[in-house]
């Protein structure tokens, strides 16, 4: 096709109103926090609150039979965190709901920054007696460079807890956006029971009807400045809630939508998603506030770029994540799609960018944890799976008209490195299968040396090789021996390597683009490189 050819345009009118009524239906988004902020925990009360689990099993429960259900890996449950980025559907009322559960772990950033190109908002989990922690701070930053407007909802407010006013500030100074509270905490520990609606001063007051919240809580709405509410809250909260409320009255702003989608203010709400208080008041206003699947930029190859209107193109999609064996009884590998502009229908057959001929799209499904559901039809802001006989890749664009590429998703220089082999050499075919999945995966990054007789594995973050030789084990049927090695970070090599002065202690090998890669023992070895090296570039992402 020539680099020239537009996209083509849906143009049966009928369609195309369909189209934008199931767009308008869907909210896609991915929840980002820092570890232990409970953001799984969330998830599964959305889960509860939609009507797909009876009862809600607790995150944190080690020892309990009931996981989080979005957490599907064994190591996840193990452990408590969540490793992968689990994608889920369902309805919630009459809003479709897609929700990307990141990873909280800084080990895991690729995965969760990747993950968040998929979203068209984000919804940020603090922890109430810890404020605004460091990788929250990172997580939005990247929501701030790609224009994802994010939602705040402080939890945790069950428990002890910085004072709510200090922990609107900390949010503003912190993360340099304007804080809109759009509900209050009525008390807070022991004393919390339930949220004031500023805009209504509606109070929904809420009592716990099952243990650590594995049932709704059941709800009271009162006004807060009818006659009931001196006899169904403590005095000293009903005096703190209105002091609190005249403040921000005084030296809040209005809350404005089109500053929210713009990044500039993040609309703040308080629960507790242990016990479910004021959680479904904030999937009520979410679903309201955030944004349906907007417009998105694509490459085209002649360099210049174009707009992809979700309603008006034909339909298009890109791969944001692969995952192999997330179910023991579909030994297969699945690559996730964010649909970006026009319909999915089922089984049909598109274009896949990159390797120039067509594919078609066999057994689509949507996920509920580790349920498989058939999807039949699919439209802008859904995120479904689809078998990846190996033809996929992360980045890749499909869709019914080719000629454009979604922009490439970020990748981050490894900052460890090691050796793995197999302990037993009769397992070295399945070991070879493992590697080369675990690598399509993003898990780890196998490495090469220039003369291709070494081979090294590399990641971010160190528990990542702990994923990695968990998942041969148990996947794979292997162990594995691994030995860290003592190289602390990264960078891509441009310019000619027959000039580039490289210090002793450094070791230059290929990535899986065939692209130069200088292992560093330490962050000044890289400085002192680059002042020595003025014709080349040291590139710090690609």
């Amino acid at each position: 096709m020539s680099e020239h050819r537009q996209p083509m345009v849906t143009s049966d009118p009928h369609r195309q109103n369909d189209i934008r009524v199931q767009a308008q239906k869907r909210r896609t988004f991915a929840i980002i926090s820092h570890p232990d902020a409970g953001k799984t925990t969330v998830t599964e009360k959305l889960l509860l609150y939609s009507g797909m689990v009876r009862t809600a099993g607790m995150v944190g429960s080690r020892k309990s039979a009931k996981m989080a259900t979005s957490d599907w890996m064994d190591m996840e449950q193990e452990r408590g965190i969540s490793i992968t980025a689990s994608a889920m559907q369902f309805q919630y009322k009459q809003t479709v709901i897609n929700v990307l559960d990141t990873p909280g772990h800084q080990d895991f950033c690729e995965d969760t920054y990747r993950t968040l190109t998929a979203a068209d908002s984000a919804v940020m989990v603090i922890d109430a007696a810890k404020g605004v922690e460091a990788q929250t701070r990172k997580l939005f930053e990247v929501c701030r460079l790609r224009n994802i407007p994010v939602l705040t909802l402080i939890n945790k407010m069950d428990l002890p807890g910085r004072p709510p006013l200090d922990l609107m500030a900390d949010v503003e100074d912190v993360l340099r956006i304007h804080a809109n509270p759009v509900n209050w905490p009525v008390g807070s520990g022991q004393q919390f029971t339930g949220v004031v609606d500023r805009a209504s001063r509606r109070v929904s007051l809420f009592k716990k009807m099952a243990a650590q919240g594995a049932a709704k809580a059941d709800r009271t709405e009162i006004s807060l400045d009818g006659p009931e509410v001196t006899t169904l809250i403590e005095e000293d909260v009903l005096q703190e809630v209105n002091h609190d409320l005249e403040l921000l009255d005084v030296a809040g702003n209005p809350y404005s939508q089109e500053a929210f989608l713009r990044g500039e203010v993040t609309p703040v709400f308080f629960a507790s998603a242990l016990t479910n208080f004021g959680i479904e008041n904030f999937f009520d206003a979410f679903v309201e506030m955030a944004p349906a699947a907007m417009p998105r930029m694509a490459d085209r190859p002649n360099g210049t770029q174009i707009t992809v209107d979700p309603v008006e193109h034909p339909f298009s999609a890109y791969i944001f994540k692969i995952q192999a064996n997330m179910n023991p009884r579909h030994r297969d590998s699945t690559a996730f799609l964010r649909v970006c502009s026009g319909r999915f229908e089922r089984d049909m057959v598109v274009k896949h960018h990159r390797l120039g001929h067509d594919v078609r799209l066999s057994r689509p499904h949507s996920l509920v944890a580790k349920g498989r559901h058939t999807v039949d039809e699919a439209y802008p802001g859904d995120i479904i799976g689809v078998i990846n006989p190996g033809q996929f890749a992360i980045g890749d664009t499909i869709s019914l008209s080719d000629g454009f590429n979604y922009q490439s998703l970020p990748q981050f220089q490894p900052e460890v490195f090691a050796r793995i082999q197999p302990t037993d050499v009769g397992k070295r075919k399945a070991f070879d299968k493992g590697m080369e999945q675990m690598a399509a995966e993003g898990t780890v990054r196998i490495l090469r040396s220039l003369d291709e007789l070494d081979f090294l594995v590399a990641a971010v973050g160190r528990l990542q090789f702990d994923v990695l030789e968990f998942r041969l084990r148990n996947e794979y049927r292997v162990e594995t021996r691994l030995e860290p090695l003592s190289y602390a970070c990264s960078a891509w090599v441009v310019g000619d390597l027959d000039t580039f002065r490289a210090p002793s202690d450094a070791m230059i090998v290929k990535d899986h683009r065939d692209r130069p890669i200088v292992l560093f023992c330490s962050p000044w070895s890289k400085t002192f490189t680059k002042e020595r090296n003025p014709d080349h570039d040291l590139l710090e992402m690609g």
